[in-house]
């Protein structure tokens, strides 16, 4: 009997996958209107509600979302399958070297032989029927020197529309830099629209573009919390990270500032729908390792359909160590014990639990998004008292430390927070 279910399994999947290849591509356009641009797919508007990542996307659907952002094709025909079981589509990511990982844009073999890899990705997926746009490379601008890059982009762009007239083609930057947009208006003209990455100053991106000089159509394909790289720091150079609660009122007055109102934005891409670590455990991601839904989460279902979810997550309003705060500098003496307090509550009156964790801070730091390993865990040194309030006994090795907790509403819920510390004894 097990052995014919998954057989039946197969064969339904066999099916799906032919079906939609049957299908044929969906053909999107970008369009100008009287006061800006949109997007249509099969000759209707279509504007992005969109998450960064192909975790989760069942939630994502169910959510009010409409579009998943990959940076590169790996399990392609899975994840298109899958976003066009679930009514969603896909910008799909074609992997282009960065200078910054050693890549020579100078040299014109190494770039005519990345032209033919990615043609071959194009062909591979081009009439799949979740397909929406092509996104070329990720973040070429950053740390990068030679403007040869951007000639690389137009053959691609142009190769993209020989290849597939059916979907257009992006470059997704980090940042809005004039200097960039120069390059890619002289370099780029087979570029469909831009795609910008911003996260603290994502209010200001329709200002920022116009100073820039870009007055063509654009999406957001990341945007988020307040970057490491942008908000404050301890005096030992830790970043402080907003917590739940906190990125959800700057999600939504962001998002509401720019992308909401810009007739020039065709929509955007949310990052990050899963979990990653940069930075912490915590700082990007929707979820936590065990799927757990951040307030964020709560807060996009409002922006993609105008309705809270009826059970929300619990909102955390303050988290303190030792009286202070995680803007607050704290330094705490090796062996010693120190309070926790956590100001929270549950807007469904949900039991609340809490999970602490002690890691050391990162030293595994990267940029870009690069890939960064997770801290091990100090074991032993938290007592919990309630879900509100436990007790820290500092390590004995000096050094920096962050205290992380997880608030939980017993329904796949979560609140988090984190504390960056400093022991030492001569303070």
């Amino acid at each position: 009997m097990k052995i014919f279910s998954m057989l039946l399994a197969l064969v339904a999947g066999a099916f799906f996958t032919l079906n939609c290849h049957a299908q044929g591509p969906v053909p999107v356009k970008v369009k100008a209107t009287k006061d800006g641009f949109e997007l249509l797919r099969n000759g209707k508007p279509y504007f992005i509600k969109g998450a960064g990542g192909t975790n989760y996307t069942d939630r994502l659907a169910r959510y009010g979302g409409n579009s998943i952002r990959t940076w590169d094709t790996r399990n392609g025909t899975e994840v298109l399958d899958k976003a066009q079981s679930l009514g969603l589509t896909v910008t799909m990511g074609l992997n282009v070297a960065r200078e910054r990982h050693g890549f020579n844009y100078d040299d014109t073999a190494a770039v005519h032989a990345q032209l033919e890899r990615l043609r071959k990705e194009v062909i591979k997926y081009r009439n799949h029927p979740a397909l929406l746009i092509w996104g070329i490379g990720n973040e070429l601008n950053l740390d990068y020197k030679n403007p040869n890059v951007w000639n690389a982009v137009n053959d691609i762009a142009k190769m993209i529309h020989a290849e597939d007239p059916n979907h257009p083609a992006t470059t997704m930057l980090a940042g809005v830099n004039k200097r960039e947009i120069d390059l890619i208006k002289e370099r780029c003209p087979q570029l469909d629209l831009l795609s910008v990455q911003v996260y603290g100053g994502l209010a200001s991106v329709p200002q920022q573009l116009a100073r820039a000089g870009w007055q063509g159509p654009y999406i957001v394909t990341e945007w988020g919390p307040t970057g490491h790289w942008e908000g404050p720091q301890t005096a030992w150079k830790a970043s402080v990270e907003e917590t739940s609660s906190q990125k959800a009122a700057v999600y939504k007055s962001r998002y509401e500032a720019s992308i909401q109102k810009d007739k020039h934005c065709l929509g955007s891409y949310v990052f990050l729908w899963g979990q990653k670590q940069e930075r912490t455990p915590t700082w990007y991601g929707l979820f936590t390792e065990a799927g757990e839904e951040n307030e964020v989460v709560d807060l996009m279902q409002y922006l993609w359909t105008g309705k809270y979810p009826a059970d929300r997550a619990p909102h955390l309003a303050e988290a303190l160590l030792n009286g202070k705060s995680a803007t607050d500098n704290i330094y705490l003496e090796p062996g010693s014990s120190y309070p926790i307090e956590l100001k929270v509550n549950d807007a469904d009156n949900d039991q609340l639990t809490t999970r602490w964790e002690l890691l050391p801070e990162s030293t595994d730091l990267k940029q870009g998004g690069d890939r960064e390993s997770r801290p091990a865990p100090i074991a032993g040194l938290i007592k919990a008292e309630r879900y509100d309030k436990a007790t820290l006994k500092t390590p004995e090795k000096e050094g920096a430390y962050r205290l992380f907790m997880y608030v939980s509403d017993g329904h796949n819920k979560v609140a988090t927070a984190n504390i960056p510390f400093y022991v030492n004894a001569s303070r």
